[in-house]
């Protein structure tokens, strides 16, 4: 008995170092300067789009929690808006890259940690009493939070895309003024 509370322990701790790391990797992503990749901004572009449509799909019964992923959305659209005024542009000899601003990446990473762990908590047995937890999709304030970030990625993305198609464009006009 005590042998499979020790393999329980190890696989919650196991379980929080690999949270942990993704969280790091997600903020170093949302905060320091990148490079500019050809796909990621198309991954974005496509998957948060059909998650937020399936979420709205599956909520459809429920007006006040699309109310709540709607209002998410247009808040997401905000901030995607917000970010691409903050963010600093580069074209150097060695690549292109974009630096996000790091006050609204730290924030939007601290807001889906919070509700996360917030879930978390309220889905542990010794919180719930044995009552089977809510499903993610019908909570408004975790939904809100989701269509905030999915259109802030999905803004932000068409952003990234618009700028790559400038920077081609005046590369492509600076090559034939050379010609």
């Amino acid at each position: 008995m005590q042998a499979q509370g020790h393999s329980s322990i190890l696989v919650t701790v196991l379980i929080l170092a690999l949270v942990a790391w993704r969280l790091y990797a997600r903020s170093r992503r949302l905060i320091g300067r990148q490079s500019l990749s050809k796909w990621r901004p198309w991954v974005t572009v496509t998957l948060f789009p059909l998650l937020l449509a399936v979420l709205g799909i599956l909520s459809r019964h429920q007006p006040p929690v699309l109310w709540a992923l709607g209002g998410g959305a247009v808040a997401g659209i905000g901030l995607g808006i917000l970010g691409l005024k903050l963010t600093k542009f580069e074209t150097t000899p060695t690549g292109v890259f974009y630096t996000p601003s790091a006050h609204l990446g730290i924030a939007l990473s601290t807001l889906l940690v919070l509700r996360v762990g917030y879930r978390v908590i309220q889905g542990s047995p010794s919180v719930n009493a044995g009552a089977p937890p809510a499903s993610y999709w019908s909570s408004p304030i975790t939904l809100l939070i989701f269509g905030t970030l999915a259109l802030y990625y999905v803004t932000y993305a068409v952003g990234l895309i618009r700028w790559s198609h400038r920077i081609a464009g005046n590369a492509d006009a600076a090559q034939a003024v050379q010609a």
